[in-house]
C-alpha cells in the first residue's frame, strides 16, 4: 500500500483509489512532500551536521592559521610554528587522557596537578637514572587514576568530587616532596630524559613525534578496538551498556588510569624539555584540557568523541594564543578570555546540532 502516491477513500464494502490531481496535495513540481522525498533532504541536514560537529573545529583552525599567516609575518615562519607544536605537544597528551574519560562520561579534574607532581618526580628521578625518571611518575600518576576510576567505579561516586579532591592531593603531595614548592629538582646533566624532552628527529622535536605516536595509537584503540567500543557504549548509556555485557566497571577504571599515565607522561616529558621540574606548572591544565577535548567534538555527555578533534582543538586554542602574543599589545590573560569565549561558542553550537539530529 502505497500511500505516499495515492489517496485512499471507503465507500460502501469496496476502497476507491483516487489518483490527485498535478500541483495538488504535495504532488506538483517543487512541492513533492512525500516521506520519500522528505528523507534524503533529512539524510543530507543531518550528514551536515555530523560533519560541522566532526571537523568544524579542523575548519576553524585552518581559516585561523590562513589569516594570521596573511596578517603576521612572523606566524607561518617554521620557527614559530615548531615552536606552537612543541607548546601543544605536553598538553596534547594530557587532552588525550581527557578525551577518554569524557567520552566514558566522567570528567577529570586532576590531570593538572597530576601533570606537575609527574613533571618532579621525573626531575627528581632522573638523579637516578632513565628508568626511575620515567617509571616513577607513571606509577605514582597512574595510581591517581587508579583510585580516581575505582572510587568512581565501584563506589559511583561523582567523577566531579572524586578527582577534585585527587587534585588536591596530587598538588599537595608535590608539594610535600619540593618543601612547599622551595625546592626545585634539575634534570640530571646528559640524562635520557633531557634528551628525550630536548632532542629531535628528521629536524621535528621528539616530544612533538611522541605525541603523534600516541594519537595514532590513541585513535585506533578507540576506533577499531572492543576497548573502545565499550567506552562509547558506557558514555552514551550505562545501564544498556551493562544490559550488552560490557564490563562497565573495568571499562571506567581504564580510561581514569590511562588519563593519569597521560598526565604523568606529559609531566615527565615537559620535565625533560624545561631540565627541571617546576612546581607552578599544571595550574589550569585541566580546563585548557577539556576546553579542547569539547572544541574537538566530544560531548561533555559522553557517547560522541573523536581522538583527532581533540588534537584539532589543542592546535587551536594554541593558534589563538601564538596570535594573542604576536599582536603584543593585548595581555596574557586576554588568552583565557578568548578560549572562555570561544568554548562557550563551541558548547551552544554543539548543543543545538546535537538537537537537531535527534529531531531529524
Amino acid at each position: 500500500m502505497n500511500t505516499g502516491n495515492s489517496l485512499f477513500s471507503r465507500g460502501g464494502s469496496g476502497t476507491t483509489v483516487a489518483e490527485p490531481a498535478p500541483g495538488r496535495s504535495g504532488q506538483g513540481p517543487g512541492r513533492d512532500r512525500s516521506p520519500g522525498s522528505a528523507r534524503p533532504k533529512a539524510r543530507r541536514n543531518e550528514q551536515l551536521s555530523a560533519f560541522a560537529q566532526r571537523h568544524g573545529a579542523l575548519v576553524a583552525l585552518v581559516l585561523t592559521v590562513a589569516v594570521a599567516s596573511l596578517t603576521f609575518e612572523t606566524f607561518a615562519t617554521g620557527a614559530n610554528l615548531e615552536n606552537v607544536a612543541l607548546s601543544s605537544a605536553f598538553l596534547a597528551i594530557v587532552a588525550l587522557g581527557m578525551t577518554f574519560v569524557i567520552i566514558s562520561g566522567g570528567i577529570d579534574l586532576s590531570v593538572g596537578s597530576v601533570f606537575a607532581l609527574g613533571g618532579v618526580l621525573a626531575a627528581w628521578g632522573s638523579q637516578h637514572g632513565f628508568l626511575v625518571a620515567l617509571l616513577l611518575p607513571l606509577l605514582v600518576c597512574g595510581g591517581f587514576g587508579l583510585v580516581n576510576g575505582l572510587l568512581i567505579a565501584r563506589t559511583r561516586l561523582a567523577p566531579f568530587i572524586v578527582t577534585l579532591a585527587s587534585m588536591l592531593g596530587a598538588r599537595g603531595l608535590m608539594l610535600n616532596i619540593t618543601d612547599e614548592g622551595n625546592e626545585t629538582y634539575l634534570v640530571a646533566e646528559g640524562s635520557f630524559l633531557g634528551e628525550l624532552g630536548r632532542g629531535s628527529l628528521l629536524g621535528i622535536a621528539l616530544p612533538i613525534w611522541i605525541t603523534v605516536a600516541l594519537f595514532a595509537v590513541g585513535g585506533l584503540a578507540l576506533r577499531r578496538s572492543r576497548f573502545g567500543q565499550h567506552v562509547y557504549a558506557v558514555g552514551g548509556n550505562e545501564d544498556a551498556a551493562s544490559l550488552m555485557g560490557a564490563p562497565v566497571v573495568r571499562t571506567k577504571i581504564t580510561v581514569y588510569v590511562l588519563s593519569g599515565l597521560l598526565a604523568g607522561l606529559a609531566g615527565a616529558l615537559n620535565a625533560g624539555w624545561l631540565t627541571s621540574g617546576i612546581t607552578i606548572l599544571g595550574q589550569g591544565m585541566e580546563l585548557e584540557a577539556i576546553s579542547a577535548v569539547v572544541i574537538g567534538g566530544t560531548l561533555l555527555t559522553g557517547g560522541l568523541g573523536f581522538v583527532s578533534g581533540s588534537l584539532v582543538g589543542v592546535l587551536l586554542l594554541k593558534v589563538i594564543q601564538n596570535i594573542i602574543n604576536q599582536i603584543g599589545s593585548l595581555e596574557a590573560a586576554y588568552q583565557q578570555v578568548v578560549s572562555g569565549a570561544f568554548l562557550i561558542v563551541v558548547v551552544v553550537v554543539q548543543t543545538w546540532l546535537a538537537r537537531r539530529r535527534r529531531v531529524m
